[in-house]
C-alpha cells in the first residue's frame, strides 16, 4: 500500500512539479515539498499543511535532510544537467527510488553513464526521463515492439496544437544548446551524433482524423537515450509539428496558461509511434492533453509501480525497460487515449 507514504518532490513549486505534487495527493501520498527557494516553498506549502524543506544541489546535507523519512524522491527542477546527479547520489545514500522528469538528452545519457553501475549494485531504482518526453514515447515504442526482439528503425512523431514553454524547459534547453556548442543531434548507427546539417520539414502521417501534418525531422528528444537503452534499434527518429517547434525557437512565446479546473492548458498531443523491422510495421498512438500537465500522472504511476514491486529490473532503467509497457499505458487511463497496433 502506498497511502500516507511520504514522497520527497524537488522542485515542488515549478510548474510540473505543482502537477506532480497535485497527482500525488490524488493517489493518497505525502508530498515533501522541496526545491532551492524557501520564499517559493513557503508560499506552495501555505495552507496546504505539507511540510517544506529547502535543499540545495550545492549542499549535500541539506539534500539529505529533503529526504529523511521520505520512501522516494522524484526530481522536477532542472536544468537537470545541474540537479539530476546530486539527488540521485542523495537518493543512493538514503536508499530510496529516484524518479525525474528530465527532457535533456545529454543529462539523461549523464544518468546511464554514471550511475547504472553503481545503482544495480545497491539494487535501487534510478528512472530519468519519466514524463512525456523520453518517458511516453518509450513506453509506446516498447508496447508497439510486442514480441519483436530487435527492429530496424523506430519513428516518434510529436502531434503538438502548440508548445508554450515554460521557464524551467527555457533553461533546459539553454543549457542543452551550451553543451552541443549550438549543433543538433540525433541516434544513428547505435550511437548519438551531433552535427550542423539543416532540419528537414516533412509530412508526418498522423492517424485519422488528424491526417498528415508537417513537421520537423530530425526534431531529436530524449527517446533518443530512453529507447536504445534496452531495444535493440539502431535508428531511432523524432519528429516535432512544424507549428510546436516554431513555437519552442520564439523567444515571445509565452508560458502556457491553465485553461481548465486542472490547471491544464489548451494544448492538445498525439504521438505516433512507429517500429520498422524489413517489410513488417508496428505503432501505438497515445492522445491527450497538456505535455506538462501529462507528466505527472507518469511520474507518479512509475514511482507507486516500483514503490509496489511492479518492475523488472533494477539500476538505471527508462519507462520502457522497467515497467510492462501495455499495462502501464492502460493505467494512465484517463489522462491519455490510447491505440496499441491500430
Amino acid at each position: 500500500m502506498t497511502a500516507g507514504t511520504r514522497v520527497a518532490v524537488y522542485g515542488a513549486y515549478g510548474h510540473t512539479g505543482r502537477f506532480v505534487v497535485g497527482e500525488l495527493r490524488e493517489r493518497g501520498f505525502v508530498p515533501l515539498l522541496s526545491g532551492r527557494d524557501a520564499d517559493k516553498l513557503k508560499a506552495a506549502a501555505y495552507g496546504t499543511g505539507l511540510e517544506a524543506r529547502p535543499a540545495s544541489v550545492d549542499d549535500p546535507a541539506s539534500l539529505d535532510r529533503m529526504l529523511s523519512g521520505a520512501a522516494a524522491v522524484i526530481n522536477c527542477a532542472g536544468p537537470f544537467a545541474t540537479t539530476a546527479a546530486p539527488v540521485i547520489e542523495a537518493a543512493l545514500r538514503a536508499g530510496i527510488p529516484y524518479v525525474d522528469v528530465a527532457a535533456e538528452i545529454e543529462a539523461v545519457a549523464d544518468t546511464f553513464t554514471h550511475f547504472a553501475g553503481r545503482a544495480r549494485e545497491a539494487g535501487a531504482s534510478v528512472v530519468p526521463a519519466m514524463a512525456f518526453y523520453g518517458g511516453l514515447g518509450d513506453l509506446l515504442i516498447t508496447a508497439a515492439m510486442g514480441d519483436w526482439t530487435a527492429a530496424d528503425e523506430a519513428h516518434i512523431a510529436y502531434g503538438l496544437s502548440s508548445w508554450h514553454p515554460t521557464a524551467g524547459t527555457r533553461a533546459a534547453g539553454a543549457v542543452s544548446r551550451e553543451r552541443r556548442d549550438g549543433r543538433s543531434v540525433r541516434y544513428r548507427n547505435g550511437r548519438l551524433e551531433y552535427h550542423q546539417d539543416a532540419l528537414p520539414t516533412l509530412e508526418w502521417p498522423f492517424p485519422a482524423p488528424t491526417g498528415p501534418r508537417s513537421v520537423v525531422g530530425e526534431f531529436t528528444m530524449a527517446d533518443v537515450v530512453t529507447v536504445p537503452s534496452h531495444l535493440s534499434i539502431p535508428d531511432v527518429r523524432t519528429y516535432m509539428a512544424v507549428e510546436a517547434a516554431r513555437d519552442i525557437a520564439a523567444p515571445g512565446t509565452p508560458a502556457p496558461a491553465a485553461d481548465d479546473a486542472y490547471g491544464r492548458s489548451e494544448q492538445i498531443f498525439l504521438v505516433d509511434a512507429v517500429v520498422r523491422s524489413g517489410a513488417s510495421e508496428r505503432r501505438a498512438v497515445a492522445r491527450g492533453r497538456d505535455i506538462y500537465a501529462v507528466t505527472a500522472p507518469l511520474a507518479v504511476e512509475a514511482l507507486g509501480r516500483i514503490l509496489t514491486g511492479r518492475t523488472r529490473t533494477t539500476g538505471v532503467s527508462s519507462a520502457g525497460g522497467i515497467f510492462d509497457a501495455p499495462d502501464f499505458l492502460r493505467a494512465l487511463a484517463p489522462h491519455i487515449a490510447l491505440d496499441l497496433n491500430p
